[in-house]
């Protein structure tokens, strides 16, 4: 948001053609420079040696297996398409089958102990 602020002062304005990470000044850092950094916080401070992009696994992961809608954990990672995040996640869900039969199964028994109505 400052860095936003403080281009706007200059007259330029965001659009989705620049960069996600910049310097400072905007303009655009070296590719790997994120990758590094985050490899040498993570040994700095003795935390498991997992890549930045596991860090998106990570999330998609966590976001389905708290329940969130599959729409949702595919937006938040960027994925094309939900069934890309699906595809790729789904095996994190084993209990899918059996939560769609008793929900199944409950919306059965609702419906045949439902009191008739003339």
């Amino acid at each position: 948001m400052e860095q936003a602020q403080g281009l706007l002062s200059l007259g330029v304005r965001l659009t989705d053609d620049h960069h996600v990470l910049t310097r400072e000044d905007g303009t655009a850092t070296w590719p790997g420079w994120l990758t590094r950094n985050f490899r040498e916080f993570m040994r700095r401070h003795r935390l498991p040696q997992v890549r930045f992009h596991d860090l998106r696994h990570s999330h998609a992961t966590h976001l389905l297996k708290a329940g969130v809608h599959p729409k949702i954990a595919q937006e938040r990672p960027g994925h094309s398409g939900v069934s890309i995040t699906l595809d790729t996640y789904s095996h994190v869900l084993p209990g899918m089958q059996d939560d769609a039969v008793a929900k199944v199964d409950a919306a059965i028994q609702a419906a045949l102990n439902k009191p008739k109505t003339k």
